[in-house]
């Protein structure tokens, strides 16, 4: 019996790594999710060394819509909420380097007197928006208020997704394709709304390596924590170190979703994070 023919080689994993704030004294409630500039510099120069060519969310998306393909070893630099040092130092760092970016902004926190359940921290301004995209990074939007999307009912959840993309669509002056869920929250609904509200592509947490077969409307990332080393980025270029999407939902996380609906239920929107 003849062997079937080898069927084309798999691309390797994707690191799409999910940043929050860069600086040395972060609020008490974002520091788990905060590095250092000095420890964030390291990272940039391992994905530098790793000879992966760094795109945005837009270019997955342009491969999962088959209008463009993928380089061969690509990576994704996320950031996410916007805060006060990513039009700044963290934006000069990227530029330093040649890196694109992708960064999800939380709209009710960056104006005067919106509506946010984010705690208090340094956050940029809406107004910067455009400032981000000068420094040739993609904006994106991260809800109004950043609630866990997959506790709201049908019109909060149809308000937070499309009053945040019009939001960022007024400030920037033309369309915004992508979205990234509060903590990584979602649900079948929550990624139909998604799709609905018109956009292309929508990224959770999963702490987990995409591919290029993962789901546009789920897109797995990496969450950088303040432990996480140059060695641990230098394992991700690798494709490893994390399992790699798309891969079902485990029973805990079904089950943590059931008892935070409760919890929402009784109590009202809870902040996602």
């Amino acid at each position: 019996m003849t062997a079937a023919p080898p069927g084309p080689a798999a691309r390797p994993p994707i690191p799409v790594l999910l940043y929050h704030a860069v600086r040395d004294d972060p609020p008490a409630w974002i520091a788990e999710f905060t590095v250092s500039p000095r420890r964030f510099a390291a990272h940039l120069d391992a994905v530098v060394a790793s000879g992966r060519t760094p795109v945005t969310i837009g270019a997955l998306a342009d491969h999962f819509a088959g209008r463009a393909p993928l380089p061969a070893r690509p990576v994704v630099l996320t950031f996410d909420d916007g805060f006060a040092d990513l039009p700044g130092r963290t934006a000069d760092a990227l530029a330093a380097r040649g890196l694109p970016a992708t960064a999800y902004l939380t709209t009710g926190a960056l104006a005067p007197g919106g509506r946010s359940l984010l705690p208090p921290a340094p956050m940029m301004t809406l107004d910067q928006a455009q400032l981000l995209e000068q420094y040739g990074m993609e904006v994106g939007a991260h809800t109004v208020s950043h609630p866990q999307l997959d506790t709201l009912g049908p019109r909060a959840l149809r308000g937070e997704l499309a009053d945040s993309k019009a939001a960022l669509e007024d400030a920037l002056g033309h369309r915004v394709a992508h979205l990234a869920y509060p903590h990584g929250y979602n649900s079948g609904a929550v990624r139909r709304a998604a799709r609905a509200a018109g956009y292309e592509t929508a990224v959770a947490v999963r702490h987990a390596l995409s591919s290029d077969t993962d789901d546009a409307y789920r897109i797995a990332r990496l969450i950088v924590r303040c432990g996480h080393t140059a060695a641990d980025v230098e394992a991700w270029m690798r494709g490893t170190g994390a399992r790699t999407a798309p891969f079902r939902d485990s029973a805990a996380t079904v089950g943590w979703r059931l008892c935070r609906r409760a919890r929402a239920a009784a109590r009202g929107p809870v902040f996602a994070g």
